[in-house]
């Protein structure tokens, strides 16, 4: 038996042979899935990474390896030498790739044994997050983990062969840079050798990728590791992965076009599907208009209508006293949802809260009348107005959030969405792209009390918008673009700013010092000096895609060693304390919490 891993290794993997092997001596090698003992016959299922095979130890054929046979548990590694034989009759398998055969083993070898495992190896495994994250070793032995990880394999190989086919070249940028303003905080690491300095992990490369633009690369990308220390949740890491690429000489179509080749590559690789091309296209201001939400989920209605022209006037004074303050009144209307309970419609109501709205109105639509307890504040006439602009019917929910225009699209926008998958009005076989462009170039941050970028600050404006930069900031639209996939946001880019000049002022408006901006950017302003090419890319959420493509409701569930929402790896207990030598060597100390 020493020739199982000597001169002799596995012939085939657990789920490659067929009736077409039968008679053939093969070697196989993996871990029990599960053991049988069917009236003194063994039965064991041998599992590897391609797929199981049913092995059989059977008394009279072979007494010794069938005696040896009973110390055999589940996940096991074990070798085993055996012919390939046809199953009996009644006992084919047909939902298994090798389920017309089985081995009929006469060597085995013990390569490994194994304590109990904390769950079972099922896909329908019943046990917290917590559990499997702690074992993550065994969980990634589940066939969903596994096809989920082979998907995302097969999904970035296409990636590169279709952007390599476009003559991109993939370029690795630094892991330790320094520290800029991308949004989010960064991940900051000390240096040893320059004492009191520190490193940042990168957020994106976007600096980099604009300097081999500048360098004369024309066409880069990477899929890249990326970091931002922001709180955690189901589509979010601590450190993710994203498609990068950048592009010289070229416009919005440019971009776009190549995108959608992609897309289209990866979900007819993956999935066999044809995606309709071109995606179809959205302003922003349509996007909020009609979603709530710059990343709506089209595969449904839904769809919210505004109605602060209607109730401005009217006898119901929370709704006139916004609207007279600059809010808006924004309605949505559950078509046939009447039924609904009063629970349920306070669950709603704690439901927008989260999204800070101070309250949810309603209207239920009767044949004869309207139940709510705004109803009789309104006319007549305002009555029929609000029906047909809402588009009421007997049989109707009207929902309206009245507020900030901000806090009254996002409880309306995430209430459409929880409404949607509640009321299952989504189809989940449907994969609905959408490009939505035309946003803001900069957003005012009450908190700070300054404008911010939308996006990030070398974003390039509409050419005709570059002189509203001093006069009207908060009008500039900018060259970005999001690619959404069933409301969720998969890529983003834009044209970037390309001349000196031009990014000079919009740091200006951003509320930059010129001192600080040299600072933190001036490598950048003296390679807009050098001759910059116009170009513009794209990011795309490799983890996100490859989560929808997947079918899973966690990122955490594609890729093989996540972090917690805590940003913990229970798997190593990181993070952890370090030494004080270490700290020392760093020239850090670690300042003495506070008592809880």
């Amino acid at each position: 038996m020493a020739d199982l891993l000597g001169s002799t290794r596995r012939t085939h993997h657990c789920g490659q042979l067929t009736k077409a092997d039968a008679g053939t001596e093969v070697v196989l090698m993996g871990w029990i899935q599960r053991r049988r003992d069917h009236g003194g016959v063994i039965f064991i299922d041998l599992r590897d990474r391609e797929g199981i095979t049913q092995v059989v130890f059977n008394p009279e054929k072979n007494p010794t390896v069938h005696e040896n046979a009973h110390g055999l548990r589940n996940e096991y590694v074990i070798g085993v030498r055996g012919t390939v034989e046809d199953r009996p009759d009644g006992m084919i398998n047909p939902n298994l790739p090798t389920g017309a055969i089985e081995i009929a083993v006469h060597e085995l070898k013990i390569l490994n044994t194994a304590q109990t495992p904390p769950f079972q190896i099922e896909d329908t495994v019943d046990v917290s997050e917590t559990i499997r994250l702690k074992n993550r070793h065994i969980d990634l032995r589940r066939n969903q983990l596994k096809e989920n990880l082979i998907t995302r394999h097969k999904t970035g190989t296409v990636v590169r062969e279709y952007l390599n086919g476009l003559g991109f070249l993939d370029i690795e940028t630094p892991v330790l840079t320094r520290s800029t303003p991308e949004g989010a905080r960064d991940y900051l690491v000390p240096s040893r050798v320059n004492p009191g300095q520190f490193y940042a992990l990168p957020q994106s490369p976007q600096l980099f990728k604009q300097l081999l633009m500048i360098a004369g690369f024309d066409r880069y990308y990477q899929i890249v590791k990326c970091f931002r220390d922001e709180d955690l949740r189901a589509d979010r890491q601590p450190e993710f992965t994203q498609i990068d690429l950048e592009m010289s000489f070229v416009g919005e179509e440019d971009i776009m076009a190549v995108a959608e080749g992609m897309m289209a590559k990866v979900f007819k690789t993956i999935h066999g599907l044809d995606l309709p091309l071109p995606f179809p296209r959205m302003t922003y201001k349509e996007a909020m208009d009609r979603y709530g939400v710059d990343k709506p989920d089209i595969r449904f209605g839904l769809e919210l209508r505004d109605v602060s022209d209607i109730v401005k006037a009217s006898d119901f004074k929370v709704f006139a006293d916004v609207v007279k303050k600059g809010g808006m009144v924004k309605s949505l209307n559950a078509k046939g949802c009447e039924g609904m309970s009063r629970k349920d419609i306070d669950d709603l109501t704690a439901f927008v809260a989260i999204y800070r709205a101070k309250g949810l109105a309603w209207i239920k639509v009767r044949e004869d009348a309207w139940q709510s307890p705004i109803a009789k504040f309104f006319t007549d006439e305002e009555k029929q107005a609000l029906t047909d602009r809402i588009q009421m019917a007997p049989g109707d929910l009207v929902f309206f959030v009245a507020d900030q225009p901000g806090i009254t699209n996002d409880a309306l926008g995430n209430l459409r969405n929880h409404l949607g998958k509640k009321l299952s009005l989504i189809d989940e076989k449907l994969f609905n792209f959408l490009w939505v462009t035309h946003f803001p170039l900069m957003e005012y941050d009450e908190a700070e009390k300054r404008y911010q970028a939308l996006h990030h600050p070398f974003t390039s404006p509409l050419e005709e918008d570059f002189e509203r930069l001093e006069s009207d900031p908060l009008g500039v639209i900018s060259r970005a673009y999001d690619l959404v996939l069933n409301g969720s946001e998969i890529g983003g880019g834009s044209i970037r700013v390309h001349q000196r000049a031009l990014q000079e002022k919009i740091f200006a408006a951003l509320g930059l010092p010129r001192e600080e901006y040299e600072e933190k950017f001036g490598f950048l302003l003296s390679a807009l000096d050098s001759g910059a090419p116009p170009h513009g890319g794209m990011a795309f959420g490799f983890d996100r895609l490859v989560m929808i493509l997947c079918g899973q409701q966690s990122i955490r569930d594609i890729i093989a060693f996540p972090k917690t929402q805590k940003a913990a790896c229970l798997l190593t207990d990181a993070p952890s304390e370090t030494s004080k030598k270490q700290l020392d060597e760093l020239n850090l100390r670690i300042k003495p919490l506070a008592p809880q």
